[in-house]
């Protein structure tokens, strides 16, 4: 089964985790909009994309000992490294010794061992700009949620800055071979919508054989997605590409505890639950839904079940081969 999985953040990192018990065919194709943390230092200091979405997805594909996990994701303490990671650093040396992110990725997928590779979605230096519901524009990815959020206005649209960047050839080669495309789960506007912003992705997402499912979020974002239901998420994303796209969404129905979920009130977040209404919107839209228990809770920590959502994807692709 060849997967290609669309995202960036710690969502799409856990969903890898899941995915490679079933499939070592996987492609991970990164977001590289970041302009914050460690990883903005570095794409500023040294003009490289920024590591830090690719360090993440590394670490999810990869057959690693605990300790270098922990190695990876330390982050410094003191002095002038104060807050970068490791993992950060080694990318930035892999990228320097070899002069290319491809040649890179492709020695650091064999070190580590890893379930598949990790792509960055373009090789462009290119940054994410979002247009308000109220017009005002906000340039950097990690200034859009904070303003939207002050600002009290909805993200109306988002585009990326130089607007027209090309894909690898080597993404759209695995698109073209999957039997299973993904889209999330991540950010909606800073980590999955801008890999659907390269030039020529949707179009071809729309023409390969392969089904394309949606991993919906379990939890809204502030100054991204604040109220949003299932079918806005799923609107957002086709607003931005083409109204063909989705075939599936995977969504979750488990009303999360008071308890586990007040930390994320407090931050203004909400439970991003999908409802029969919703499911027949969606349907109507000619896109199949599939609703479970979705989520796994560690330390009070929301995140998706992976490995159940690479089950279902296995079971989906059993079910179409058959």
């Amino acid at each position: 089964m060849n997967i290609v999985v669309f995202g960036g953040g710690t969502g799409l990192s856990i969903l890898l985790r899941g995915l490679k018990k079933y499939t070592k065919q996987i492609t991970a194709v990164v977001t590289v909009a970041d302009n914050g943390g460690g990883s903005g230092v570095l794409r500023e200091d040294l003009g490289m994309l920024p590591p830090g979405d690719m360090r993440n997805c590394i670490i999810g594909l990869a057959d690693m000992e605990p300790t270098m996990e922990k190695l990876l994701q330390h982050r410094f303490k003191d002095g002038y490294l104060t807050g970068q990671s490791f993992g950060n650093l080694f990318i930035a040396a892999m990228y320097e010794i070899f002069g290319d992110y491809e040649h890179a990725l492709n020695e650091i997928g064999s070190i580590f061992r890893l379930s598949g590779k990790v792509l960055p979605m373009t090789l462009e230096d290119t940054q994410l700009k979002a247009l308000l519901e109220n017009k005002e524009i906000i340039l950097g990815e990690k200034d859009i949620p904070n303003y939207a959020s002050k600002s009290e206005s909805k993200i109306d649209k988002i585009s990326l800055v130089p607007e027209i960047c090309y894909p690898l050839e080597e993404t759209v080669k695995d698109i073209k071979e999957a039997d299973i495309i993904v889209l999330g789960p991540g950010s909606l506007y800073t980590s999955v919508i801008p890999n659907l912003l390269v030039y020529g992705i949707p179009e071809l997402l729309c023409s390969v054989k392969a089904k394309v499912f949606y991993i919906c979020n379990v939890m809204t974002q502030p100054g991204e997605t604040d109220q949003y239901d299932v079918v806005d998420h799923v609107n957002a994303l086709l607003k931005h590409s083409k109204k063909n796209l989705i075939d599936y969404v995977i969504a979750n129905d488990e009303i999360i505890s008071d308890d586990v979920i007040k930390n994320y009130k407090f931050q203004g977040a909400s439970q991003v639950l999908i409802d029969d209404k919703q499911i027949k919107q969606l349907e109507q839209m000619n896109i199949k839904v599939i609703k479970d228990s979705f989520i796994n809770i560690r330390k009070n920590y929301i995140r998706h079940d992976s490995e159940k959502i690479g089950k279902v994807l296995l079971n989906c692709f059993n079910d179409e081969i058959h």
